[in-house]
């Protein structure tokens, strides 16, 4: 928890049914593709977008023969994960062996850590809005081997399969079941993207597959929640349904709050939710059966005898720790202390790692983070949005807002000619130092020049003057004609001050 924002817990979302109210409880299971070039126990590569088949090591292809050896740096990444989520490192750890066949699954088996995983507990907190927060705690996580691709849409008589991906080292990220809203458990994968990416440790590609998340619902009554919390009993709890492979995070919301109604439905007609696995239609915007939900015993697991139990050593684990960026929270937390953001700016700037990077670019090189975040947050983020661009894709860097913003603050240029200047900077380039120089676009900060255009005004406007010592807020009116007579460039500050002086305000 962050030592200086204190939050409260959302409320839970309530679904009125037509004998009772509802509340929802949600688990999610999230499967991250590590961020490592080659897979989990060969060396191929996890290039996405090659050729189909083309990134497949002898065993990926289960050869006879040929036996796996552990990828270091894909352990690596997973223990860096769960630092991350502030959670407890299993220094030994196992390999099982989950039978099932699939078409995609040459083997046979997939290569898991159900029983013992590298990951112990840890926690995530969730922001809702300011000062709204669902602390989500982290029950393990666990490497195993992805499986490959099934193609049934390129003929109308055959099937195909691509092992690209048969191999790549997933982390399987598993929440307990403390979500209480389809919004909260799309900002729980937003969040946990967020950390991953600041990490390092997965790219967060969705569209990709590169992380998708299986999201466990079921039902209850108002009150029967905190009876499980009490006594972390699950019969208080419905039965929960899981939807698999879920990679958007509006199709999240939109399947959570389909099934919900679905099995409230159910309960209330007097049925019995069956515990299975299902899928989510987008173009129907429905759930739909796919299997039984299998338990353990289904798949037979047991130890891999391929691969012994990895034993890491805490020396190793404190090196990895050592190394760990800043995350989120505490960069959101320390540009609220620091810099005096507020809650609200600091979360926009801290949403994507490389938003961050460039602000905290701007702040060292303008030295005002106050400053930095409004023409960030408003001027560039509002622009970009708008182009449907990205930062990476800025064509101002932050040395060019940086040198805006200090011209802003040596009184070089006004507020509205700085939007004039990054308007130049954006679409044409250059330094904006050299600009203003070239373009004569330095406001005016010579009392005198100011004075005599006062002076004029006040001579051209006697019924205005008249107006104005009747009434001090129509001073204001000169100030415009003074700064609209010098083309913009006159400095506001002195030019109130010589016009409240002028007229004896």
């Amino acid at each position: 928890m962050l030592d200086h924002l204190e939050f409260q817990a959302p409320e839970p979302k309530v679904i009125a049914g037509a004998k009772s109210d509802w509340e929802l409880v949600i688990g999610l299971e999230v499967h991250a593709q590590v961020a490592s070039k080659a897979k989990l126990f060969s060396g191929a590569s996890t290039k996405f977008g090659a050729e189909p088949n083309s990134n497949v090591a002898f065993v990926d292809a289960a050869m006879p023969g040929m036996l796996p050896v552990i990828n270091e740096f894909c352990v690596a990444q997973a223990v860096r994960t769960g630092l991350g989520l502030k959670a407890d490192i299993n220094l030994r750890s196992a390999f099982d062996r989950k039978n099932y066949f699939y078409p995609d699954l040459p083997q046979g088996y997939q290569i898991s850590q159900l029983y013992h995983p590298i990951v112990g507990e840890g926690e995530i907190i969730v922001d809702m809005g300011p000062g709204v927060a669902r602390k989500v705690r982290i029950e393990r996580i666990h490497l195993e081997q992805d499986a490959g691709k099934s193609i049934h849409d390129m003929d109308p008589h055959m099937s195909f399969v691509d092992l690209n991906r048969t191999g790549v080292a997933l982390m399987e990220i598993v929440s307990r079941p403390d979500i209480r809203g389809p919004e909260e458990a799309a900002a729980y994968v937003g969040k946990l993207r967020q950390i991953l990416r600041y990490l390092g440790t997965c790219d967060g590609n969705m569209q990709n597959g590169n992380l998708r998340a299986d999201v466990n619902v079921s039902i209850c009554k108002p009150g029967a929640y905190e009876k499980y919390q009490e006594t972390q009993d699950f019969s208080h709890l419905g039965t929960r349904c899981e939807i698999k492979n879920m990679n958007s995070m509006r199709f999240i919301q939109q399947a959570i709050e389909y099934e919900a109604r679905r099995q409230i439905a159910i309960v209330e007609d007097g049925g019995e939710v069956v515990q299975e696995t299902r899928l989510y239609d987008p173009d129907k915007g429905e759930t739909r059966s796919m299997r039984s939900k299998e338990e353990a015993h289904d798949y037979r697991y047991f130890p891999c005898p391929d691969l012994l139990p990895l034993e890491i050593e805490q020396a190793w684990v404190d090196d990895i720790g050592a190394s760990m960026p800043e995350l989120p929270d505490e960069k959101k937390a320390r540009f609220v202390k620091e810099l005096g953001l507020s809650e609200y700016d600091a979360s926009v700037l801290t949403a994507e790692v490389e938003n961050a990077d460039y602000f905290e670019a701007v702040v060292a090189e303008a030295g005002d983070g106050k400053l930095a975040a409004n023409w960030v947050i408003n001027e560039l983020f509002g622009r970009l949005k708008k182009e449907d661009h990205d930062i990476s894709s800025s064509p101002v860097d932050a040395a060019q807002l940086a040198a805006i913003i200090r011209l802003i603050k040596s009184d070089k240029i006004s507020g509205k000619i700085a939007k004039d200047l990054f308007e130049i900077v954006y679409t044409e380039g250059g330094d904006p130092e050299k600009i203003v120089e070239e373009r004569g676009m330095i406001q005016v900060t010579d009392t005198g020049a100011i004075e005599a255009a006062v002076d004029e005004v006040i001579a051209a406007n006697p019924d205005q003057v008249e107006k104005a010592k009747a009434n001090p807020k129509l001073a204001g009116w000169f100030v415009g004609q003074v700064i609209k007579a010098s083309g913009g460039k006159a400095n506001p500050k002195a030019v109130n001050q010589i016009v409240a002086q002028k007229l004896g305000l």
